[in-house]
């Protein structure tokens, strides 16, 4: 069976990819740049990087802080991914307050701001995508929506509404908020680089490693979900925007590269919904649902889900069909009476025949027949419906989509009526009625 759709339940077509206003109310300049650079964050996001490639340029990288920082890598990314993403942004799953504390803290040492912070404005992301709305628009192209977007202070007038009400609420966030700097201090700076330097005396590398690349890293990770997800891979579950699935991006940013699915299922606590697919965050949320520290995960009901990836796959299907010729539209047709048919045939010579109430002009086709011309010649000015079907031979399918192109009229009534009259001598022009 096809459903019908109404307007509001049919997919929206792909959002139209049209200039975005100013970032900015004022014009920028070469006298007041200055003025609309975040410098904190600029800093930030701009030092970090040359101050590791100094750092590897100058200290020997040992195994084991090398370990440590990969190690440490994951702990803080989970907490970005896990927490900030998915439990905090989403509320994909409740956590138990040990895994919410832990999440809490490991996201803080990735040093990409507070809860309050990260999830208002990727809050604002899902609402307002694509727009001018959205803090980190791809339609703004890969270096804005990558980390361009982190250099600039927008005017929070210009960022779409957010709704925080449950996460102001929350004492846990509002804390880590209040001091986010001392959470991010320790947990981004102090403790990876103590760990190295009390573990095995090398505070220099723990500082390096550990600390200023593993943070440049993990930035890059995080905002390459808002910049390469939105640009690389497929969109098998909605085109309406640019969100995209590929297993590149899920490979460098713990799982969130299946966009696609995220943006069309945004409270589901999966990134990857098949069993091979990589996505460590859903992993450590299932296996914390096992030991009691999380419940209520969220998943979107498979029917919904499959229908999403059919009616994309139809989309696709519909698209390719439309490269294709199949012959003139029926309704496009012009029409004919049988006699106008039999006076065509007999007294015009055309080589047409009739198949459930469609004619065929096979003119062209007469000597190419498998058959033989014998047949058709035999078929002309006859109906064929049943001899075409299986009571002389049952054509192939590659036959039927052959006689689309053949098309030339359709048959008023569909069939021979039988009439008293005889048929017109004179000459018949074929006409619409």
């Amino acid at each position: 069976m096809v459903y019908a759709y109404t307007k509001s339940e049919d997919r929206k077509p792909p959002l139209a990819r049209t200039k975005l206003p100013p970032l900015f109310d004022e014009k920028v300049t070469f006298s007041n740049w200055y003025r609309f650079v975040h410098w904190r964050r600029s800093s930030l996001f701009v030092l970090s990087p040359l101050v590791a490639l100094y750092g590897m340029a100058t200290t020997e990288l040992q195994t084991k802080t090398l370990v440590w920082a990969v190690v440490y890598y994951f702990m803080t990314g989970i907490g970005i991914t896990a927490g900030y993403h998915r439990l905090f942004a989403h509320r994909a799953y409740i956590a138990s307050w040990p895994l919410k504390l832990y999440l809490t803290c490991a996201g803080s040492g990735t040093v990409e701001g507070s809860i309050a912070w990260w999830t208002r404005d990727h809050r604002a992301h899902h609402r307002w995508t694509d727009t001018d709305k959205d803090p980190y628009s791809a339609h703004r192209g890969f270096f804005f929506s990558h980390i361009g977007w982190t250099l600039i202070d927008r005017p929070k007038s210009r960022l779409g509404y957010a709704d925080m009400t449950d996460l102001n609420a929350d004492p846990l966030v509002r804390f880590q908020d209040k001091y986010y700097y001392l959470f991010a201090l320790f947990f981004g700076v102090v403790l990876s680089t103590i760990v190295a330097g009390l573990g095995w005396n090398d505070f220099r590398g723990g500082f390096f490693y550990a600390t200023i690349t593993r943070m440049c890293f993990m930035h890059h990770s995080t905002f390459c979900v808002n910049s390469l997800a939105h640009i690389m891979g497929e969109t098998p579950f909605d085109d309406h925007h640019t969100p995209r699935d590929h297993w590149l991006t899920a490979m460098v940013t713990f799982g969130e590269g299946y966009h696609n699915f995220h943006h069309e299922f945004p409270q589901d606590y999966r990134n990857a919904i098949k069993w091979y697919q990589y996505d460590p965050s859903k992993w450590l949320i299932k296996t914390c649902f096992y030991f009691g520290l999380a419940h209520d995960l969220k998943t979107f009901p498979s029917n919904e889900v499959n229908k999403g990836m059919v009616q994309m796959k139809e989309k696709k299907l519909l698209a390719e069909r439309r490269q294709l010729a199949f012959g003139t539209p029926l309704e496009d047709l012009p029409i004919y009476t049988w006699e106008e048919y039999q006076h065509l045939v007999l007294r015009d010579n055309k080589k047409w025949i009739l198949i459930e109430g469609i004619l065929y002009d096979v003119c062209d086709f007469m000597h190419d027949h498998p058959g033989g011309s014998k047949y058709l010649s035999t078929a002309l000015g006859k109906d064929m419906t049943t001899g075409f079907n299986g009571a002389l031979y049952n054509h192939s399918n590659a036959a039927r989509n052959l006689l689309t192109n053949f098309r030339c009229g359709v048959l008023k009534n569909g069939m021979q009526i039988m009439t008293d009259e005889p048929i017109p001598q004179g000459p018949l022009d074929s006409k619409n009625v």
